[in-house]
């Protein structure tokens, strides 16, 4: 599988409480149950009426088709094709 970044444009999503953070993960994973083993949803943070999702995924359109099913955006999606850390420097 690959891993990607999914960017969601959600206005407010910085000012929900855990009671709406919690709704909107169990509809996230409501989605993924239709779609596994295809789509994996790995942790997501959120930001400033945005959250940016770590996901693995066969490809894009298995991204796109959970944002579909739980109606949650994916305004950009970015395959990761690498990572570096602190101890990258070590070699």
């Amino acid at each position: 599988m690959k891993k990607y970044v999914i960017e969601r444009e959600i206005p407010g999503v910085d000012k929900m409480g855990q009671s709406d953070l919690s709704g909107a993960a169990k509809t996230s994973n409501a989605a993924l149950a239709q779609l596994a083993p295809k789509v994996q949803w790995v942790q997501s943070y959120v930001a400033k009426d945005k959250t940016f999702c770590i996901y693995l995924a066969n490809n894009e359109d298995d991204i796109r088709e959970h944002a579909r099913i739980s109606g949650f955006p994916a305004n950009k999606i970015t395959e990761v094709t690498g990572m570096i850390d602190p101890t990258t420097d070590r070699g």
